[in-house]
């Protein structure tokens, strides 16, 4: 999944804009803190404690106040130096986990199960992972597993007619598992490349629709030996450190793969995405900025460091 010089251009600035709350929540924890001059030894607990609140995370805010420790031993040490050592710091713990999903199923089509909690934009991620892979001349085919809500059905209904892409659902309550079989066989039949399989709204407390989640995934690997080939958790960025049980959970009913976070744009919390990297190592395939078709994009540690830091270029 790759996009042009000009929508990268466009893209970067609406991620830097998304990411500002974040930025300027940082940003305000160290000033009031530290002020905006020279950073002393006794000072580095509270950019420590800073960081933290920024949802870095307390791993992440350790490895970047030892950063700054080292660097002191060199010369004086500011506010500016500490936005340059988060974004090194955070680009080395993301860079290795940017990875943009491929489309390596042999025999097609390659299957994506997308999982999530309520609310999350995963119904909304999926329509907007569609037109990436459109944009890469995939023929892509969607399915409507949420069978447990109308308004989901409907709601993915609309995004497949406004991609001109086939949609697999079933009547309300149908048994999930038994639609993903069916979805499955009329990608097939219809040659296309890529199935991105929708999931009810999973609620972390309800073992009966974890179950069940299970159960589609199994019904999925025995009609299509190695699917799901992806298994891509949508987290939303503004529930904080709430993602890190999210994925905790979720990796070991559905043995997650990856993730995709949305909503960066809404809220000061962004630093999370760095602390789930680094907790828990799971790939970050794309994340979201906006409603619009195109303001979901895959990961770019760097630009996401710098913006996240406040590093200008």
């Amino acid at each position: 999944m790759t996009a042009g010089v000009t929508s990268r251009a466009g893209w970067l600035g609406r991620m830097q804009a998304g990411l500002r709350k974040s930025t300027e929540r940082l940003g305000e924890n160290l000033a009031l803190l530290v002020g905006g001059g020279r950073i002393e030894e006794a000072d580095l607990e509270q950019v420590e404690d800073a960081l933290i609140a920024a949802d870095l995370g307390p791993s992440v805010a350790a490895r970047i106040v030892a950063r700054l420790g080292e660097m002191r031993m060199s010369g004086p040490v500011d506010i500016a130096h500490v936005r340059a050592a988060a974004a090194e710091e955070i680009e080395a713990i993301l860079a290795p986990l940017a990875r943009p999903l491929l489309v390596t199923a042999f025999p097609r089509p390659h299957v994506i199960l997308v999982v999530g909690v309520n609310g999350t934009g995963k119904t909304t991620s999926i329509a907007k992972l569609a037109h990436l892979f459109q944009e890469e001349d995939y023929a892509v085919i969607l399915a409507a597993g949420d069978t447990f809500r109308a308004a989901a059905v409907e709601q993915l209904r609309v995004w497949a007619e406004r991609l001109d892409v086939p949609l697999v659902s079933g009547r309300i309550g149908c048994d999930a598992a038994g639609l993903a079989h069916d979805a499955v066989t009329q990608s097939w039949q219809s040659g296309r490349d890529v199935l991105l399989v929708d999931t009810a709204g999973r609620l972390q407390n309800k073992t009966a629709l974890m179950d069940e989640l299970a159960k589609v995934k199994r019904v999925l690997g025995r009609h299509h030996p190695g699917a799901p080939h992806d298994v891509v958790l949508v987290l939303d960025a503004t529930t904080g450190q709430n993602a890190l049980s999210q994925i905790e959970v979720f990796r070991e009913v559905a043995g997650v793969t990856g993730i995709v976070m949305t909503k960066l744009d809404g809220t000061a919390r962004g630093g999370v995405l760095v602390a789930a990297a680094e907790r828990f190592g799971l790939p970050v395939h794309a994340i979201g900025v906006g409603e619009q078709l195109g303001d979901l994009r895959p990961f770019n540690p760097r630009a996401f460091a710098r913006a996240l830091a406040g590093v200008e270029d």
